[in-house]
């Protein structure tokens, strides 16, 4: 096969599976208990069957596909923004996940290994957040900012978790999150900022 016929087949894989996951979405948007199968999946996309196995595989690895989507969104919002805030990689992925609800709560809900959600995207984000941080003077020398970014990005998922649940509203998911950063921020302040990295917790209560 001429390297231009295999351009043109893997746009054309690209597009199809793009096709199957736009259509995963609906079918989970027509209702919050839509049977997700490769045949409606399928039958939506307009594809056979063995397309949808071939291109994505088993209902699990759909799930994973969707939250890869979500990844790939949330690196595109922060792309655009150019930050390097960590409270702005936190307050991105919340509502990046709130804005699409019924998607969102689903995938996390049936995909077995929803724990690691916020292991490609927002964890790489904000470890370099935390890195940057560090190098500017915000955070001590011998923090390990790895680690440091690994407890928030644990925590989140904690109240992702938790917002799946509807144990808590968007708000409190956000408040959450942010706490959380906060307390991992402070804790680890350099002695010249360490008022200042205070300062969210000191004004507002525990979530």
């Amino acid at each position: 096969m001429q390297p231009t016929e295999r351009g043109l087949r893997e746009q054309h894989k690209a597009r199809r599976r793009t096709r199957i996951l736009e259509a995963t979405r609906e079918l989970l948007r027509d209702g919050p208990d839509s049977v997700i199968n490769a045949e409606r999946i399928a039958e939506r996309a307009e594809v056979a069957p063995a397309t949808v196995y071939n291109l994505i595989g088993p209902r699990d690895k759909i799930w994973e596909a969707l939250a890869a989507g979500f990844m790939d969104e949330l690196e595109r919002r922060l792309a655009l923004l150019g930050a390097d805030d960590p409270r702005e990689v936190v307050r991105s992925t919340v509502r990046l996940f709130v804005s699409d609800p019924v998607v969102s709560r689903r995938m996390v809900r049936e995909w077995e290994d929803s724990g690691l959600v916020l292991d490609r995207g927002p964890l790489t984000r904000l470890r370099r957040a935390m890195a940057a941080a560090q190098a500017r003077g915000l955070l001590r020398a011998d923090i390990d900012t790895d680690a440091l970014a690994a407890a928030v990005a644990t925590s989140c998922v904690g109240a992702l978790h938790q917002w799946v649940a509807a144990l808590i509203d968007d708000d409190r998911f956000l408040t959450r999150a942010l706490f959380a950063l906060d307390v991992a921020l402070a804790a680890a302040a350099a002695d010249s900022y360490r008022d200042q990295l205070l300062a969210p917790l000191r004004t507002r209560g525990a979530a």
